[in-house]
């Protein structure tokens, strides 16, 4: 069937650009991934500021396309000639302005970055909402505080996915999940908040600036709207080798969180996911409104454009990996040769065996600054106790613990504000091993945890399912009704409660971990380049 869906074009193409990785995935119309391909990347750091080339964003994107292609071709022996349909994912957030041109006048300054504190708090008091750093328009404000000479040739000012949509299809719009992450967004209109983006105008109306706010932002689209279509200029960007034909419709662009929700079935009210992978992020859909504005937790949507309470961390699992690294550098120094999944199981297999509160030993994976915390910069770093009891598996539970702190932090806000929440799906590495990951996350967040045989999948196969959505939904049809009748009824998942000596166990951990943070921000003061 899906060598013929291939050949007939009914197959479906999504793509997602994540912070290591570029993912491009096709699935048939029972919502099964029947090929993939990838292309790992990394972000520099220049001149202060956390990017991506542009060069490599296409050259990337083209990447990954091109091995999803020879996955194709291995498998099917075909080629893919035409798509039913396609969309595009990519981090949510961060800087890229065009001038009208659609030349990109600064370097793409990403989610990572910390460098807009001053707009963010000014940002925060003006509309009386938490207006976090990493915010399209918390960049754009900085730049105009910081005099930048760029800011009165913008044009247009979008996200990445919004920008490889534009590439693609001409269109310059956004998904309202991925645009809630602009600026805020009004769930009753599903656009930008009407009252914040006059007080924004108002606010830089001395620097007679050419343009409004209004608009230089991407036009905002629900879940279900068509985007656009994939004109010959960008099947040929995306398949250089020409066989690629073009007229496919695209979803609207939407923002990892958008997909993660998505890929995990959780866009209803109630529900909510957490994504683990190089930062972690959860993401509940309120029934209310939070009661009062919180420094710690962003208000963003679902890509139905229904409100969500946002807990983002910029750190998870990068600091576990340097030191499964260093642990594989010494098995081969003592001449063992080893794989790396094999180890990543096998150690956090081992944390099981440590105390629930680690034994003492406290470990920050800040490889950046965490605004959740109240720190612009930061530094990994392990601590213990003089009489901690120093093991393998205390250390790797503090690891595993790290990877989550900084969410429990600010998930135990949406606890004390009594947030309604029945379950919350896990997806991203962090839970590829059973009973590990998942079960110290229920602790973490005081509610069950689902990981579904999908969670592997990701934000790539998110974006495809809301492809899926434009192309083969009826009529009126609601997005939470699509996903939870057509792609994940009868699906295999798993589900643990929170273990109470765990829970007890976790929350002294985070009592130590708490009174450390002078220490992390005084290393961040002090340890310098």
């Amino acid at each position: 069937m899906s060598i013929e869906q291939i050949q007939n074009g009914k197959a479906i193409l999504g793509i997602e650009f994540g912070s290591t990785r570029i993912k491009s995935v096709l699935i048939n119309s029972d919502h099964q991934v029947i090929a993939s391909g990838s292309h790992e990347w990394e972000n520099d750091y220049v001149d202060g500021v956390w990017t991506y080339s542009s060069e490599a964003i296409i050259s990337g994107l083209q990447s990954s396309y091109a091995d999803l292609k020879k996955d194709v071709f291995e498998r099917y022996h075909v080629k893919i000639g035409k798509l039913a349909g396609m969309g595009v994912s990519a981090m949510m957030h961060g800087y890229l302005p065009f001038d009208s041109g659609m030349n990109l006048l600064v370097p793409f300054r990403t989610w990572r970055n910390t460098i807009t504190g001053q707009a963010a708090e000014e940002l925060t008091r003006l509309f009386s909402f938490n207006m976090p750093q990493r915010w399209s328009l918390s960049h754009l404000y900085q730049a105009i505080l910081n005099n930048e000479p760029h800011v009165k040739d913008i044009a247009f000012l979008t996200t990445l996915a919004g920008w490889i949509h534009y590439l693609l299809t001409g269109e310059k719009v956004l998904g309202v999940g991925d645009a809630s992450g602009m600026m805020p967004i009004d769930s009753d209109t599903c656009t930008y908040d009407a009252a914040m983006v006059s007080a924004f105008d108002k606010l830089i109306a001395g620097k007679n600036y050419p343009w409004k706010l209004i608009d230089i932002l991407p036009r905002v689209l629900v879940a279900g709207l068509n985007a656009g279509t994939l004109t010959e200029k960008g099947a040929l960007l995306l398949d250089p080798e020409g066989d690629l034909a073009a007229g496919c419709p695209l979803c609207p662009p939407e923002g990892d969180a958008g997909t993660g929700m998505t890929a995990t079935n959780s866009v209803r009210a109630r529900t909510g996911n957490v994504s683990a992978g190089t930062s972690i992020f959860s993401m509940i859909v309120l029934e209310k409104p939070m009661s009062k504005v919180y420094p710690e937790i962003d208000i963003v949507t679902t890509p139905a454009g229904k409100q969500v309470g946002m807990v983002h961390c910029n750190s998870c699992t990068s600091d576990i990996n340097a030191w499964v690294s260093l642990f594989r550098e010494f098995a081969a120094l003592m001449g063992l040769q080893t794989e790396a999944g094999d180890v990543f199981t096998k150690l956090f297999r081992k944390s099981l065996e440590g105390s629930p509160d680690c034994g003492g030993l406290v470990n920050f994976n800040y490889l950046a600054g965490e605004p959740v915390t109240g720190l612009s910069e930061g530094r990994p770093m392990f601590l213990r106790l003089p009489d901690a009891a120093m093991n393998l598996a205390n250390f790797m539970r503090a690891q595993i613990y790290a990877s989550m702190e900084t969410l429990k932090y600010g998930m135990e806000i949406m606890n004390r504000e009594n947030v309604a929440i029945d379950c919350v799906y896990g997806h991203g590495g962090l839970f590829k091993t059973e009973g590990v990951g998942q079960n110290y996350l229920a602790a973490a967040i005081h509610a069950p945890v689902t990981v579904m045989e999908t969670a592997g999948e990701g934000g790539a196969w998110g974006i495809a399912l809301l492809a899926d959505y434009l192309v083969y939904r009826k009529p009126d049809e609601q997005l939470d009704d699509y996903l939870q009748n057509h792609v994940f009824a009868g699906m295999k998942q798993m589900t643990v409660s929170p273990d109470a000596e765990d829970e007890k166990g976790f929350n002294r951990y985070m009592e130590r971990f708490v009174s450390c943070i002078p220490a992390q921000k005084a290393a961040a003061d002090c340890f310098k380049n």
